[in-house]
């Protein structure tokens, strides 16, 4: 079953990027261009969505649970195929409302600040579903950046507690609390609301950032330095999103607007994804996912795209640097899920072979 959600997830990421080649074509689809329209939905709750639903499904042990992933898988699919839109849009807001109900399940076992920070970002993720029914994807930016940055900051949280400070979880809360307080403003006062959404960012990049073990795990080998380079990268490109908000509020323009969706959704979570990958899919897919060196090849390709793409191309207004870029990342993105495919067939037949000695 774990397998299958991980291929819902996988369809709607091989979608969205088939879409982002849709748009380096043609920056701005007509209307009957429907995969285009749904791309960033499509990646943020599709895909990124569903990973981390069938992650806390499988924490929480309950099979009931992993109707969370199921329904953003098929809510990623539906998006896709020709049906009515609406149906997609229903089978995110079911998925987004079974995974806060997981997060729910998982804070009562514990009553953690990290988790209850998740639950926060999921009621972001539900208030995107349900608003994407009525405003268009740029006026649900503040809702879908919260989600992600508030989720895998608790992440960093939980995974790190011994080296946080003794209150990291109870400032993070508080943190959420706020970002979602200013991403409900957005709606009533755009212009106060998102360069206050902004400036919550930055901050809750630079504590992130200051506190992380990262900093220090850098300078060691082998996966600990993986890790800590793609987090430090991470938290780069949020604070990158961060200063845009701040200085223009709610990114209208294009180059704005293509700055702050990828500096936050491929260059803070899909650098996360990638450091947190050996640790996190092995317990989700049972599957051992060994480092390889050959890891660095993605998470370099995705860098320096992103740098041609927003500091040539959005940065600098030139459409050529901005294509190689975006083509750049699509690699990037396809050379990690081979990558990581490899080194998990590769990991099993060791095991394997380990268990037969």
């Amino acid at each position: 079953m774990r397998t299958a959600l991980l291929a819902t997830a996988g369809v709607s990421m091989l979608a969205g990027l088939y879409a982002a080649l849709l748009l380096v074509v043609d920056r701005e689809p007509t209307a009957a261009q429907r995969l285009p329209d749904v791309h960033g939905i499509l990646m943020v709750l599709g895909f990124l969505g569903t990973l981390v639903a069938l992650e806390r499904s499988v924490a929480l042990r309950q099979r009931w649970a992993y109707a969370a992933p199921l329904a953003l898988g098929l809510g990623g699919l539906a998006l896709v195929v020709p049906i009515p839109l609406m149906v997609g849009r229903l089978l995110l807001i079911l998925g987004c409302a079974l995974a806060m109900a997981v997060l729910v399940h998982l804070w009562r076992r514990q009553e953690d600040d990290p988790t209850a920070t998740q639950i926060l970002g999921a009621a972001m993720a539900l208030g995107a579903a349900i608003l994407w029914t009525r405003l268009d994807v740029v006026d649900l930016l503040p809702w879908l950046v919260g989600y992600i940055a508030l989720t895998i900051a608790a992440e960093r949280v939980e995974l790190a507690r011994l080296t946080m400070p003794p209150h990291a979880g109870r400032l993070l809360l508080a943190i959420g609390a706020a970002v979602l307080m200013t991403a409900a403003l957005t709606l009533l006062w755009p212009s106060v609301g998102t360069r206050a959404f902004g400036l919550l960012t930055l901050g809750l990049v630079a504590w992130l950032a200051r506190s992380d073990v990262a900093r220090r795990t850098i300078r060691s080998t082998g996966l600990p330095r993986f890790s800590a380079a793609a987090l430090l990268c991470g938290y780069v490109w949020l604070a990158v999103a961060g200063v845009v908000w701040v200085v223009g509020g709610m990114p209208r323009a294009l180059a704005a607007y293509d700055t702050v969706v990828h500096a936050t959704f491929l260059g803070f979570a899909m650098s996360m994804v990638m450091a947190h990958a050996p640790v996190i899919f092995p317990s989700v897919l049972r599957r051992p996912l060994p480092y390889r060196s050959a890891m660095w090849i993605p998470l370099v390709l995705l860098q320096i795209g992103l740098i041609v793409r927003i500091g040539l191309g959005d940065g600098l207004g030139l459409e050529g640097p901005w294509q190689i870029g975006a083509v750049l990342n699509v690699v990037a993105l396809l050379a990690f899920a081979g990558t990581a495919a490899w080194s998990a067939r590769s990991g099993q037949r060791a095991r394997s072979a380990g268990g037969r000695s």
